[in-house]
């Protein structure tokens, strides 16, 4: 699993965790195969209208996904309870779990535990006002950490100033003794922005608009690559 914590690809290569949310919604499936030859996985923002303010992807949807590609499946919970969808999003495909730390210290436990119990991989996210030391407990039980550069659960916003500096204090905290851990930008992915995140520390991006919107797909690619 390439966004995992297994280390299967180099560290200095920037990975693509491409977000469906900006694809066509009616036509998930052409959007797949637009992409999948560069995609590194794809992204599901998974959102319940409470934790974040919309209603966004669901388990039955993700199993009908799931044999359009071999791609890894980045399963991304914005909700309050993540640990009663852990199991449904497991028998649907996903390959990668991550749950919010702003939930509580409980919920975050137990998810992680039945993440890792399921045999699949575990993340933990922050949204953008949290502060970035309150992953560090948490650090040694994950494979992904996920930093949100804008607000959560609403497309179309501009990288938020202080994200990279984040993203750097992140990158310190994971050092090379926890160099297993993805650290993950997500939100604000755009041409200009995306050599600050990489340069920040990011080894993966969540880009969504950036590609489906792009007037050559494997030319942007190729530029993110070279980065």
């Amino acid at each position: 699993m390439n966004i995992s914590g297994r280390r299967d690809l180099p560290r200095t290569r920037l990975l693509a965790d491409i977000s469906l949310w900006s694809a066509d919604l009616a036509n998930l499936a052409a959007g797949i195969e637009c992409v999948e030859p560069f995609a590194d996985s794809f992204h599901f923002d998974v959102a319940d209208a409470h934790f974040a303010p919309s209603l966004l992807f669901f388990p039955d949807m993700v199993r009908a996904l799931r044999p359009l590609t071999k791609r890894p499946f980045h399963i991304h919970l914005m909700v309050e309870r993540p640990t009663t969808l852990v199991e449904d999003f497991v028998s649907s495909g996903a390959d990668l779990i991550t749950i919010h730390v702003e939930v509580g210290e409980s919920e975050v436990a137990a998810g992680i535990q039945a993440i890792r119990r399921a045999g699949r991989s575990a993340g933990l996210a922050l949204r953008l006002d949290t502060p970035v030391a309150v992953s560090e407990p948490y650090l040694d039980h994950i494979d992904a950490l996920l930093l949100l550069g804008t607000g959560i659960g609403i497309k179309g916003q501009d990288l938020a100033p202080e994200a990279c500096n984040r993203l750097a204090s992140a990158a310190s905290l994971l050092g090379e003794g926890r160099a297993r851990v993805r650290l993950i930008a997500d939100g604000g992915i755009r041409s200009q922005t995306v050599p600050l995140l990489r340069r920040a520390g990011a080894d993966v991006i969540v880009p969504g608009s950036l590609v489906f919107q792009s007037q050559n797909v494997a030319e942007t690619f190729s530029w993110l690559r070279a980065l």
